[in-house]
């Protein structure tokens, strides 16, 4: 029996009120919810995506189809809780650049662009490398290990997004 099979089962006696089953399925669910997240988004904020997207899995787990792979679903749903954290995230960050004072002409540019929205234009492993090497401080072989990535290939996403960036940023300028 392969894993997915496992939880499909551990789903379908969770469906019919068997919580031994339940929590051995929200136990596996998590591990594998951290490990899809931790290439996906900063450490700081795993935890709490995990949480939701286990909260989501429990009121949603009615809707689940016992016939059908376990891990596409749970993926899916992870899914949507990633992309509403890196809109709340985006939302956070475009109020603070409108709070951003108007003193020098450079205040003005900087209160102008929204980084949240040319990451957006970027490619994820590009945005990610990024964030996680010029944002957050990382080093590129705490990166690599974030991302699930070679340092070379982190170095390469930095490069190329870094380059992106400032052709879109320069565009915006005309």
């Amino acid at each position: 029996m392969t894993e997915d099979e496992d939880l499909r089962r551990l789903m379908r006696l969770a469906q019919a009120g068997d919580q031994g089953s339940y929590r051995v399925l929200l136990s596996s669910s998590r591990d594998w919810l951290v490990r899809y997240f931790a290439r996906r988004i900063a450490p700081a904020m795993i935890d709490d995506l995990v949480q939701e997207t286990l909260i989501s899995l429990h009121a949603k787990r009615a809707t689940y189809d016992a016939g059908r792979p376990f891990y596409p679903w749970l993926a899916a749903i992870a899914r949507y809780r990633w992309i509403d954290a890196l809109r709340r995230m985006r939302d956070s960050a475009e109020l603070e650049e409108r709070g951003v004072s108007a003193g020098s002409g450079e205040d003005e540019v900087l209160a102008g662009l929204s980084l949240s929205a040319l990451m957006t234009r970027l490619p994820p492993s590009q945005a990610n490398a990024i964030v996680l090497t010029r944002v957050e401080g990382r080093s590129i072989a705490e990166a690599a290990r974030i991302c699930g990535q070679s340092e070379a290939l982190v170095k390469v996403n930095v490069h190329r997004g870094l380059k992106r960036l400032a052709m879109l940023v320069e565009s915006s300028d005309a």
